[in-house]
C-alpha cells in the first residue's frame, strides 16, 4: 500500500500552492521577527529571571542564594502588602467602573448622532498628554490652599477639600483623574466595536418602533460583547498598573491611603534594594493578571459572537 501511495504523482496545482505557503510563511516569519526578539529580549528573558529572583535573597549589591519560597511566605504574612493589594483594588474598581460606563455613553454618542473625525480627535486629546503632566496639572489644580478647584469652591461658600490629604478621598481622586485621561481612549475602542454591528439592525428596529434605550439593550450591547470583554481586560490589566500618578501626588500616603501594588513594589526593589521580594509580589501580580483576564474572557464569552 505504501509503495502504490509513493508512485502517486503529485498534482503540479498542488506542489505550487505548497510552495507558495512556503514562501508566504517566510516572508510572515520575516514580518514578526522583529517583534519576536523584542518580546523574548525585553519581556521573556525578564519575566524568567524575576521568577528565579523570586527563590533568592537576590539585591541590587549581590546576594542572589536560593532561599526557597522564603519570599512567598514573607508576601503572605506582610499587612502592608495586604493594605496595598486591597489599596489596588478599590482604585480599579473605582476607575473601570466609572471608565467603562462614561466610555460606553460616549462611544454610542458618536455612532449614532455623529462620526466626526473632530470629535474622536478632541476626545482622544487627554489620552495623548503624558500620564506624569496629567498628575501633576490636575494636582495643582486641587491644591488644597491655592488649587483652583478649591479657590472656586471657598467662592461658592463650601469648605476647602483636601482632595490628595484625605484618606477617604485620596484613591477616588486619583481614579477619576486617570478616568478623565483615558476615557477617550477607551471610548474610540467601543466605538470602532460599535463599528461592527451592522446599521440594517437599528433600521429594522426604529421600523419595529423600538427606542434608543431598548436598541441599545437589545442589541448594542449582545453584539458588542466580544469587543467589551477585550477592552474590560485591557483597561482592568492597565489599572492594576497603576504607578506615575500616585508616584507625584501623594507616594503612597496619606497613611498609606494610596500605596498602590505597583509603588509598594517600587519601594522594595528601588528604596530598600530587595529585589528578591519585589520579583515575588511581581510575580504574584502576574498570576493574579492572568486569572482575572482568563475568567473575564471566559464568562463574557469573548470568542464567540450573537452575529454568527
Amino acid at each position: 500500500m505504501t509503495a502504490t501511495r509513493a508512485l502517486v504523482p503529485i498534482a503540479p496545482g498542488a506542489a505550487k500552492r505548497s510552495r507558495r505557503r512556503r514562501g508566504d510563511l517566510r516572508v510572515a516569519l520575516f514580518f514578526i521577527a522583529p517583534a519576536a526578539i523584542g518580546f523574548v529580549a525585553f519581556f521573556l528573558i525578564p519575566a524568567i529571571r524575576g521568577i528565579w529572583f523570586s527563590f533568592t535573597d537576590q539585591n541590587l549589591i549581590g546576594g542572589g542564594e536560593f532561599i526557597g519560597t522564603a519570599n512567598y511566605e514573607r508576601m503572605f504574612q506582610d499587612e502592608l502588602f495586604w493594605n496595598a493589594l486591597w489599596v489596588t483594588l478599590e482604585y480599579v474598581v473605582i476607575n473601570i467602573g466609572v471608565q467603562t460606563v462614561l466610555a460606553v455613553g460616549i462611544a454610542v454618542l458618536m455612532h449614532r448622532l455623529t462620526r466626526s473625525a473632530v470629535i474622536r480627535g478632541i476626545i482622544l486629546l487627554p489620552y495623548l498628554v503624558a500620564n506624569v503632566v496629567v498628575a501633576l496639572v490636575w494636582f495643582w489644580m486641587m491644591d488644597y490652599s491655592t488649587g483652583i478647584i478649591n479657590v472656586f469652591i471657598d467662592w461658592l461658600g463650601g469648605d476647602r477639600v483636601a482632595f490628595f490629604g484625605d484618606e477617604a478621598l485620596a484613591i477616588p481622586t486619583i481614579a477619576l483623574i486617570n478616568v478623565w485621561r483615558f476615557v477617550g481612549y477607551t471610548a474610540l475602542l467601543i466605538f470602532a466595536g460599535l463599528q461592527t454591528i451592522p446599521s440594517e439592525l437599528y433600521e429594522a428596529g426604529s421600523l419595529d418602533g423600538a427606542s434608543e434605550p431598548r436598541m441599545f439593550r437589545s442589541i448594542t450591547l449582545p453584539l458588542l460583547r466580544p469587543v467589551l470583554a477585550l477592552v474590560l481586560v485591557i483597561t482592568v490589566v492597565g489599572s492594576f498598573q497603576i504607578f506615575d500618578t500616585v508616584a507625584v501626588t501623594t507616594g503612597g500616603g496619606p497613611i498609606n491611603s494610596t500605596r498602590v501594588i505597583y509603588y509598594y513594589i517600587y519601594q522594595q526593589a528601588f528604596e530598600k534594594f530587595d529585589l528578591g521580594y519585589a520579583s515575588a509580589l511581581s510575580v504574584f501580580l502576574l498570576v493574579v493578571l492572568a486569572l482575572i483576564a482568563y475568567f473575564q474572557l471566559k464568562i463574557m464569552r469573548s470568542n464567540q459572537s450573537d452575529l454568527a
